[in-house]
């Protein structure tokens, strides 16, 4: 039976209620004229490829709870997709609400297939990596033909969301040349499209090709995360004039997607100074016109390696505070290495918890109830109900288990000196 719209913002804008939006209005505290309405506007998102058949579909952007995705993906120095698929199927019982892959070796369209067979939550690429993966060309090479291939066959094996650094424009490139950086370009797919930039001479194809990418997208329902090139990768170049050149850019792009009812999202940075949070995610969302900001951290500060996770949750809990909707998590290897499913799971809690502390702060309704729930056991002495409402029960059991008191009731931090245990029995 043939579809009656293209896109869940098409169905939105013709008073259609989709499946997916069904899962989105089961899952947040939301009303179904406020969801159809934001997402007619743009506000929200729903990534939801429709070859992807086992989608669980979930929302992004204003009023809903803040979502977190996991990279994953292979590396030519370290290639096994059924580790890659371990960390999915990770992400997935971690409860996180997308993941990403960012394979750049081996058969990559084999394991997106079965990342989409197998894997029930939004799944996003980046199609200039395969691009060069696929053709096995130098940079210089690849044509433009070749880049748009490689998006219809990453929208054709069921991808619900692509990066499309399409902002990194020449005059984003002249502004990066006057106003230098300590670290330049940190963005792969930025710097990829760079060298395709400078070595051929031409303007960026996603760009100046921007209604043949809207065609793809729209055939498939696959949602555009705008990527953001020219984020900073360090503190000193945060908020820097390419950075919200590029931005600006981005705002234009956005609005010609709409026109199309073509879904959007926008990246942002990066490296960000505490101060500098607020400031961006408004700007963000000023410049384009409040669509999904999805940000890498942000990052507080550089000189954590092996600790990232913790400075990048420390930026995203402000970020979501002040309006960002998807935090991309990151790992104790950022910088380093290629994360091991340990790592994995780090970077998924971190950012689990940075999510939370968000919505907590923005006021996302019944976000409050498992802290109260949490805190109740707490003030009862209910260790049961204390892992019940934990972020990670495991965890905590296994921390109760290692050291238990000689008093059941109460922890051997305290012991017999339990607060919570003297005011309780005097009150």
């Amino acid at each position: 039976m043939k579809r009656s719209y293209t896109t869940q913002m098409d169905a939105a804008r013709k008073g259609i209620l989709t499946p997916q939006m069904e899962q989105v209005l089961e899952n947040e505290s939301i009303s179904q004229g406020d969801l159809m309405e934001k997402l007619s506007l743009g506000h929200i998102a729903i990534p939801a490829n429709r070859n992807h058949l086992n989608l669980m579909a979930a929302g992004v952007g204003q009023g809903l709870k803040t979502k977190i995705n996991v990279n994953l993906g292979v590396s030519k120095d370290v290639c096994s997709f059924d580790a890659e698929m371990n960390k999915a199927k990770l992400a997935l019982d971690y409860k996180a609400d997308a993941v990403m892959d960012l394979s750049v070796s081996g058969d990559t369209e084999g394991f997106r297939k079965r990342l989409v067979k197998e894997i029930p939550i939004m799944i996003g690429t980046v199609p200039i990596y395969d691009t060069l993966t696929r053709t096995g060309k130098p940079t210089r090479d690849i044509t433009v033909e070749d880049w748009f291939k490689t998006v219809e066959i990453h929208a054709r094996n069921g991808i619900d969301f692509i990066t499309i650094h399409a902002g990194l424009t020449r005059k984003c490139v002249a502004s990066l040349r006057t106003n230098r950086r300590l670290c330049g370009i940190v963005s792969r797919g930025g710097a990829i499209l760079f060298e395709w930039m400078e070595k051929t001479k031409k303007e960026n194809p996603f760009y100046e090709n921007f209604d043949r990418l809207l065609d793809i997208c729209e055939a498939y329902d696959v949602c555009i995360s705008l990527g953001d090139g020219l984020r900073p990768g360090a503190i000193k170049d945060s908020t820097d004039a390419p950075q919200i050149e590029e931005l600006i850019t981005l705002g234009e792009l956005t609005k010609r997607a709409w026109e199309r009812n073509v879904q959007v999202m926008i990246e942002g940075p990066g490296h960000v100074p505490l101060h500098e949070i607020e400031m961006n995610m408004k700007l963000q969302k000023k410049l384009c016109h409040n669509a999904p900001f999805y940000v890498l951290g942000p990052l507080v500060t550089d000189i954590a390696p092996g600790y990232d996770h913790i400075t990048s949750a420390i930026g995203g809990a402000l970020a979501a505070m002040h309006g960002a909707d998807f935090l991309c998590y990151v790992t104790p290897a950022e910088h380093l290495c290629l994360p091991s499913a340990d790592d994995v799971k780090e970077g998924i809690m971190a950012s689990k918890i940075a999510a939370h502390a968000g919505d907590l702060a923005k006021g996302i309704k019944d976000a409050d109830i498992i802290d109260n729930n949490m805190s109740r056991a707490r003030g009862e002495l209910d260790w049961d109900g204390q892992f019940d409402s934990a972020i990670d029960p495991e965890k905590a059991r296994r921390y109760r288990k290692y050291s238990e008191p000689s008093e059941k009731d109460v922890c051997t931090m305290c012991g017999d000196f339990c607060a919570v245990k003297r005011v309780g029995e005097l009150l």
